[in-house]
């Protein structure tokens, strides 16, 4: 697959890159990407929630009221569930929400995802840059000259950038990671990609030497 190579300005260069078939030209395979999403998605839940059930929470296990003779159903505690305050039943504890999956279902799933995205046509290959000091303004021109405004965009650097993290972190429509980080969730995400075009070999490299 061949793409053009655009500048900072949006405009076409000379130059254009080629692109893996077995990396960004694959069947798709849907249920690979489901399980890499929900690892993803469960490996970020923190897993903190607690909750005070009977033997935790704190009140007296006085009886309420007598037991038999007044026509109610007989009342344990304060510390019933039944009553407001009380415990609560087979609440949530903490735990540990990650799962594992191996190597190869990751790859499957992100050159899967990749080839999507190379489908719709929805993958654009930027010249390499970087700004001196961080300006979101400028950030969001080169969106802007892209045709890209009003679209979740994840562009990919061949390696860290802070300068670039810092300009597009105030656009709640833009990401930034670094190749060797890219993952099926964040790809499915954005609506378009900007490949860095040094990002393009990383890229290949990473999802080539997994096994």
């Amino acid at each position: 697959m061949e793409l053009t190579v655009y500048n900072i300005k949006g405009e076409k260069t000379a130059r254009t890159v080629t692109l893996k078939d077995e990396i960004f030209a694959v069947t798709p395979n849907d249920h690979a990407i489901y399980l890499d999403t929900k690892q993803y998605l469960a490996n970020q839940r923190q897993g903190t929630h607690d909750s005070l059930e009977k033997s935790t929470i704190s009140g007296s296990t006085k009886k309420l009221k007598r037991q038999k003779g007044t026509g109610g159903a007989r009342a344990g505690s304060q510390k019933s569930p039944l009553f407001r305050g009380g415990a609560r039943v087979f609440g949530p504890h903490p735990r540990d929400y990650s799962f594992k999956l191996n190597k190869k279902l990751k790859k499957l799933a992100r050159v899967s995802a990749l080839s999507y995205k190379a489908q719709e046509n929805n993958i654009v290959v930027l010249e390499d840059f970087t700004f001196e000091t961080p300006k979101t303004k400028q950030f969001a021109e080169i969106i802007s000259n892209l045709k890209l405004d009003g679209k979740k965009t994840l562009m990919v650097l061949p390696e860290v950038n802070q300068t670039l993290v810092l300009s597009s972190r105030n656009l709640p429509k833009a990401r930034v990671t670094r190749a060797r980080d890219l993952n099926t969730y964040e790809i499915l995400r954005a609506n378009n990609l900007l490949i860095l075009e040094s990002s393009i070999n990383e890229i290949e490299t990473v999802l080539s030497n997994q096994e």
